[in-house]
């Protein structure tokens, strides 16, 4: 590489669009214009929409890691990329209960990097298998507040760099467009019958996609409200309530969402409403989810069902129509040694037949 003296300040005539880096921001870009759009899907519930409320969900699930956490993975690695954090044969280090960890592997193999995803030791055998297909190594710790230390000791070891999408989630997103999530929300949209949503249903793990949802929302002035739905044993309901970021809590059962200590990516005040979800809820709403769609969906699109059906029903006994959108957030085949699994949960969490009746009471045609 040269250089040159311009008024005093010496400066590359190598940019790096010549080398390595620029040669890993194409392949990101490739792989992004290679892959479609997420579908949009509409729920046909009578006993809403005869009350003039459409349900819909955006299905991440055909990423091709399978999730919402695909779109995280790749603004991580341009975030990271572009701020000179990693280089030809840096090793990629994460904390990730598991899709965050599946998608950043198939980043990382794509540019050649080596990659190890720090993970609590009950994360579904599936996303472990699947982190190894994309060429990345599991390091299990027991709790889900280990990973963030773990992770940043195994990076320093390394001389790799902790990708740490707790921290940069909701920094590493455009939040004003380049067809972000919530840019694409509105954009199909847009010929329904209430093409700007009453609520965005979102629940959270880094905050990253609230974070993004909420200040397009703004940036764009629509009158849509965020509700974040959040499982029990996670912290971000209290910190959402009262502002203690020094809150901890036991942390999440759900997979994916929920978190033990406040993450520097959840913005509360971008957030108009939180629902706690009950973890049997989850999983009822879950079964009841995969039901009406006809093919599995994954725990934590159960939790955002719960928050979806609780805001439909206040607006239908509010008289109020409108429209609720949320995400299905990764494909059931995960789970199915889990969550789909009905001694696993009967073990796990006990008898979900409460929660499945009060589910199908939801979605009852008796106003």
């Amino acid at each position: 590489m040269t250089a040159r003296i311009d008024n005093g300040a010496m400066t590359s005539t190598n940019p790096p669009a010549a080398g390595w880096l620029g040669a890993a921001v194409r392949r990101i870009e490739a792989d992004y214009q290679r892959s479609a759009d997420t579908h949009l899907i509409p729920l046909p519930l009578p006993a809403f929409a005869a009350h003039g409320i459409d349900l819909y969900l955006k299905d991440e699930s055909t990423h091709p890691t399978g999730s919402l956490k695909h779109r995280l993975a790749r603004s991580l690695f341009l975030y990271a990329l572009c701020n000179g954090w990693v280089r030809e044969g840096t090793t990629i280090v994460e904390a990730s209960s598991g899709s965050t960890a599946v998608s950043e592997a198939y980043f990382a193999r794509l540019l050649g990097l080596p990659f190890v995803a720090v993970m609590p030791r009950s994360t579904s055998p599936e996303k472990v298998a699947q982190i190894a297909f994309h060429g990345g190594r599991s390091h299990f710790v027991e709790q889900a507040g280990q990973v963030y230390d773990e992770a940043r000791r195994l990076a320093e070891r390394s001389g790799g760099h902790y990708m740490d999408q707790f921290t940069y989630a909701e920094r590493a997103t455009d939040w004003r467009g380049n067809n972000n999530i919530a840019e694409s929300m509105f954009h199909q949209m847009a010929r329904e019958r209430h093409p700007v949503p009453a609520w965005i249903v979102a629940s959270a793990g880094t905050g990253g996609t609230s974070a993004t949802i909420g200040r397009y929302v703004r940036f764009r002035g629509h009158d849509t409200r965020l509700c974040v739905p959040d499982p029990e044993g996670s912290v971000f309901a209290a910190y959402f309530r009262d502002g203690d970021a020094s809150r901890t809590a036991p942390g999440s059962r759900i997979e994916g969402i929920g978190r033990p200590r406040v993450e520097p990516s959840f913005v509360r005040t971008l957030v108009d409403r939180m629902i706690e979800v009950p973890n049997l809820d989850s999983v009822a709403a879950m079964r009841a989810l995969s039901a009406l769609l006809g093919r599995r969906v994954g725990p934590s699109t159960g939790t955002n069902f719960v928050g979806m059906l609780a805001l439909a029903q206040e607006m239908r006994d509010a008289g109020r129509p409108g429209s609720i959108l949320s995400l299905l957030c990764d494909a059931g085949e995960r789970y199915l040694p889990t969550y789909h699994d009905e001694a696993w949960v009967a073990g796990a969490f006990g008898d979900c037949s409460g929660a499945q009746r009060r589910i199908a009471a939801l979605l009852g045609d008796t106003p």
